[in-house]
């Protein structure tokens, strides 16, 4: 949690609050949310904010409206986030984390770097390199399997980068630039799809016999800082039935 001001405008952020509720379990399916004008009482605000809030959470798959009974809760798994969005993310908020989010089985090490590694990374096939590792869960189970390889000579700068423990202080991504002063500039994100190779399966902790045979989201992030410097290179591996979802701002 963090103790920075909450930017987003009113209706925004009474969509947050009940994503928060709805993702993390504390309102389960079924439920029904307040009525627009509880809602409108409840936040101080007018009855168009309250319904452009619900609107919200109807367009992102949390909740749907029953005429005559209101706005029910539904249960289906958050869509996965990618690399740049957890950039966002964690910049706005102080954590990666999306909503009901949590993660475990830190991992980390320095390996040689595959060729597609390499690639990404603008560095020698086989250069030391720093894998981290973590897997996403929400209630509904795996969100993403998650790896980052950064240049093994952040290290020197940033030691907890090669340790097996959740990051403290920040991402990765903040640790670096406050360690180099050079603030990351520039992200490159690619996301696709493919079906679950035997290293997938074991990633995401499936049983190989009962695998599903339908494909799974695969999204990439590449990161470079104010020098040019690409100096993380990020593949997210989404849980089975996970979706990619993203929103903006249209101009009128």
């Amino acid at each position: 949690m963090t103790d920075q001001a909450d930017n987003r405008a009113p209706y925004a952020q009474i969509a947050a609050h009940y994503a928060e509720l709805i993702t993390s379990g504390d309102l389960q399916p079924g439920s029904l949310l307040p009525s627009i004008k509880n809602l409108s009482q409840e936040w101080s605000v007018s009855t168009a904010t309250a319904e452009k809030a619900l609107r919200k959470l109807r367009n992102e798959g949390l909740v749907r409206g029953i005429h005559g009974i209101g706005t029910e809760v539904l249960d289906r798994p958050a869509p996965m986030s990618s690399g740049s969005q957890r950039q966002d993310r964690g910049h706005r908020t102080g954590s990666s984390w999306g909503t009901g989010e949590r993660s475990d089985s830190h991992q980390a090490s320095v390996v040689p770097a595959p060729a597609d590694v390499a690639q990404a990374l603008d560095v020698k096939p086989g250069s030391n390199v720093i894998r981290r590792s973590r897997v996403y869960r929400d209630r509904h189970g795996i969100v993403a399997h998650s790896t980052s390889w950064i240049p093994a000579r952040f290290a020197e700068f940033v030691p907890q980068l090669a340790k097996s423990a959740r990051l403290t202080g920040g991402t990765s991504l903040q640790l670096i630039a406050q360690a180099t002063g050079r603030p990351i500039t520039h992200r490159f994100d690619t996301a696709s799809a493919r079906l679950l190779t035997p290293e997938d399966v074991e990633l995401l902790g499936l049983d190989p016999a009962t695998a599903p045979h339908k494909p799974v989201v695969v999204m990439t992030a590449k990161f470079v800082d104010s020098e040019g410097t690409v100096v993380e290179y990020g593949v997210d591996l989404g849980g089975p039935g996970r979706t990619w979802q993203t929103e903006s701002e249209v101009a009128q």
